[in-house]
């Protein structure tokens, strides 16, 4: 990280006060995106404070800078969500310096949990490919009625449940203690297919907002043998 100037730490219950400011931009980042999060109150973000389950980052004076949270669903999975970084202090490092931090505490908290997420944003799934993180269907994601429940504020919500909650705009990734790769082979992984990843993504984005898209105008013959099978498998088209 860049700033020597932040600091990066679990959250207080003091930091409290930087909640509307958190949950304020996490909804103009998303609108800026045109892709949407689900949404959440600064009554939402303060419980998670107070519970020791989030990671913020602040200045030696007082700003906020990011922040990110931890949910756990089933007993079995945790999601670290929410991530969020102030835009003057964005393509600094801080991201990536939220996401180590919260990963860490996650581990420590819940030690034999998968934990996943979902991400719309490419660098996202370059540092999560840091920490070990693989990118896997939705089918191995939890199936916990209230997590999908957080997505209905989401503006793509229509396009989940439209495809039985195998698919939408956000890729999922997911790292498991009990089966994984290192995270130099997931780096290592990630770096030899981000141009596949992102012509994926850009992929998704254009078939899920044409739901009057003949699905079958497009199945002649062709090759990308194996670009094609990363479609099927990650997307299920």
């Amino acid at each position: 990280m860049e700033n020597s100037n932040i600091i990066i730490r679990a959250a207080l219950p003091t930091d409290a006060q930087y909640a509307k400011t958190i949950t304020d931009e996490m909804e103009s980042s998303a609108q800026a995106r045109g892709t949407g999060i689900a949404k959440r109150t600064p009554e939402y973000v303060t419980q998670k404070m107070n519970e020791g389950k989030a990671v913020i980052a602040i200045t030696t004076g007082g700003e906020w800078v990011g922040f990110c949270y931890i949910e756990t669903w089933e007993g079995e999975y945790v999601a670290n969500s929410g991530l969020i970084v102030a835009p003057k202090f964005r393509k600094s490092g801080v991201a990536k310096a939220i996401k180590e931090k919260i990963f860490r505490l996650s581990r420590e908290k819940y030690p034999n949990a998968k934990i996943f997420g979902l991400t719309t944003g490419l660098a996202v799934m370059k540092i999560n490919s840091e920490l070990g993180y693989e990118p896997v269907t939705y089918s191995e994601l939890t199936q916990d009625e209230k997590f999908w429940a957080g997505c209905k504020s989401c503006v793509n919500y229509e396009i989940l449940m439209s495809k039985d909650r195998k698919n939408c705009m956000c890729t999922a990734m997911l790292y498991d203690p009990a089966d994984h790769y290192e995270p130099a082979e997931t780096k290592k992984y990630f770096e030899e297919n981000k141009n596949i990843f992102e012509r994926l993504m850009r992929f998704k984005r254009w078939k899920l907002l044409k739901p009057f898209f003949d699905k079958h105008s497009n199945n002649g013959n062709g090759g990308g043998g194996g670009v094609k099978a990363m479609f099927r498998y990650f997307f299920h088209f």
